[in-house]
Formats: C-alpha cells, sequence, structure tokens
C-alpha cells in the first residue's frame, strides 16, 4: 500500500485543478451530484486496479453516474441492518405509552443501548466490507459483483491490514474534506472533491493487495491488429 501516493497523486496531473473544479461543480446537482462523485471515485479506483497510466479522470457525466449509482444501491443494501437495529429506538415511545414509564422505559433504554452497540460494531464492518464492494464494481462494472457479500468478505479476509490502512486514510481524507471550510465554505467543494479521489485511490489500491493485481475481469474483445 502506497499511503502516500494516495494523497500526492492528482498533483501529478498537469490538469489536476481542471478535473478536480468541473467534478467538483457537477458534485452541487441535489443527490445525483453526489451519486455523481462516488462514480467518478470509482473511475479512479478502476483505473489503480487496472494500473492504467492517467488515473484522474476526465468528466464523463453518464458514465460516472451509471457507476455511482450501482454504488449507492450497493451502499443501501449494505446499510439495511442498520435500518433494521434502529427500529426500537422508534419504537420506544410506544413502549413507554403501552407498558407504562418505568417499565416501558427500562425496556426502552435496553433496547436503545444494546441496538447503540450493535449498530457500531456493524458499521465497523461496514467500514471494512464497503471499500471492497466498491473494488468489484469498480473491476467488473456489475452492481451484483457488489452484492455478493461472501466474495466481499474474502477480499477483506485475504487482505485485512490494507482494508485497515483504508479506513484510517479514509478518516484523514475526511479531515482534508473539511479543511475548505477554513476559506468561509466556498474551498470545501475542491476539498471534498479532492478527498473523493484519494479515497477512490486508496479502494483500488486495497483491492489490488487482496487479489494480487490478477482479479478475474471480463474478457476483451478480440481485435484484429492493423498491418
Amino acid at each position: 500500500m502506497e499511503f502516500g501516493r494516495a494523497f500526492s497523486y492528482v498533483f501529478e496531473d498537469s490538469d489536476w485543478f481542471k478535473k478536480v473544479a468541473l467534478a467538483a461543480l457537477v458534485s452541487l446537482i441535489p443527490i445525483i451530484g453526489q451519486i455523481f462523485l462516488i462514480g467518478w471515485a470509482l473511475e479512479i479506483t478502476r483505473r489503480v486496479i487496472k494500473n492504467e497510466s492517467i488515473l484522474l479522470p476526465d468528466l464523463d457525466f453518464g458514465e460516472n453516474l451509471g457507476l455511482g449509482f450501482k454504488a449507492f444501491v450497493v451502499g443501501l443494501v449494505y446499510a439495511i441492518p442498520i435500518f433494521i437495529l434502529m427500529i426500537p429506538n422508534f419504537l420506544a415511545p410506544l413502549m413507554i405509552e403501552v407498558m407504562g414509564e418505568d417499565a416501558g422505559g427500562v425496556i426502552a433504554i435496553i433496547f436503545s443501548v444494546c441496538g447503540g452497540i450493535l449498530v457500531f460494531i456493524y458499521s465497523l464492518l461496514m467500514a471494512f466490507m464497503l471499500p471492497a464492494a466498491y473494488g468489484r464494481v469498480a473491476d467488473t462494472g456489475n452492481l451484483a459483483d457488489g452484492l455478493k457479500v461472501g466474495e466481499v468478505f474474502k477480499l477483506v479476509k485475504k487482505a485485512p491490514t490494507a482494508y485497515l490502512i483504508v479506513l484510517v486514510g479514509s478518516i484523514l481524507a475526511g479531515l482534508v474534506g473539511q479543511l475548505g471550510v477554513i476559506a468561509c465554505g466556498i474551498g470545501v467543494l475542491l476539498t471534498y472533491t479532492y478527498s473523493m479521489a484519494i479515497m477512490g485511490h486508496f479502494w483500488g489500491q486495497a483491492y489490488n493487495e487482496a487479489t494480487g493485481g490478477s482479479a478475474v475481469r471480463p474478457a476483451a474483445s478480440f481485435e484484429i491488429p492493423e498491418p
């Protein structure tokens, strides 16, 4: 894992400011912009996996949005257990009303504490699983590959240290993304987009560590070379 390069590779591209700025502008579109930005980051992941020389992508709205939507669905599916674990918190007022303030309050507190612990544990697991799932989506372009939990878990199991580094790197990237607030909030668009570029690189690196750089990909079409 090249920890420092995930932060520095962006500036190796002579057009880095234009590429980051355009992606940042598109990200302003409500909801769609954020989905696009995830896809833009996953395009970086794909390029890292395929070891392409130019890692920072130009703006390709349709392609990036499509890839981002697949990642959005994957993230939503992986988050379902969290929604389920939070149900007791929403039912707490009802339990207090039905069982009385004393008994219902105690049960509500127990459910709330236990649910909070389980949510924390699952969120930590999800922090390892999602980058691996994103790597599979970026590699193959198929939504279903990101939802194969068994295969995704195998990636994490093969390279737990790599995905721990991704977690640490993502935390640092998140801090970098907030630096733009110093410029009265204007610069946060650029720094947040830059942080997504950092995470995209980390996702690709970890995926290569887990697969040994030999992931199975769709076969390329056969072309007859020109004479």
